[in-house]
């Protein structure tokens, strides 16, 4: 008779007698380190999602220290905003932009003037609940 392989882990889970098993959770003594500001935070969002569309896959127990959430939360916190029409199309359209650049406009140069009072304006809101999650200082 042909064996079949294994389907799932929650299989795995519910018989006691399966001989493969998941790893045993390790538990994260770090303390976690919120970002300083929201720009930070977005400037950090980008780069998961840079990382994300190129392979790689998000792990809270790399580096140094960890993040207080995960990239999908600044995304549901941005969504949330855009929802309530607390941020408009505009405002996600300079985040895109100039997080994609990794850069924030510069007010002093004259085409960037305005999308640099959107960027402040869209990161402003954003900071209020961020700030309300202990993910920003």
């Amino acid at each position: 008779m042909l064996e079949l392989p294994h389907r799932c882990r929650i299989r795995c889970r519910l018989n006691a007698r399966c001989s493969r098993r998941s790893p045993p959770s390790l538990t994260d003594t770090r303390k976690a380190k919120p970002f300083s500001t929201a720009e930070e935070a977005w400037f950090w969002y980008v780069r998961c999602q840079n990382a994300r569309r190129d392979g790689a896959r998000f792990e809270n127990r790399a580096g140094a220290f960890c993040r207080p959430c995960e990239p999908d939360d600044l995304y549901r916190a941005v969504k949330r905003l855009a929802l309530k029409r607390i941020i408009g199309r505009e405002h996600l359209e300079v985040l895109s932009h100039f997080g994609f650049q990794e850069r924030a406009p510069d007010p002093r140069c004259r085409e960037e003037e305005k999308p640099f009072a959107v960027w402040d304006e869209a990161l402003d809101r954003l900071s209020s609940i961020l700030k309300a999650k202990e993910i920003v200082e």
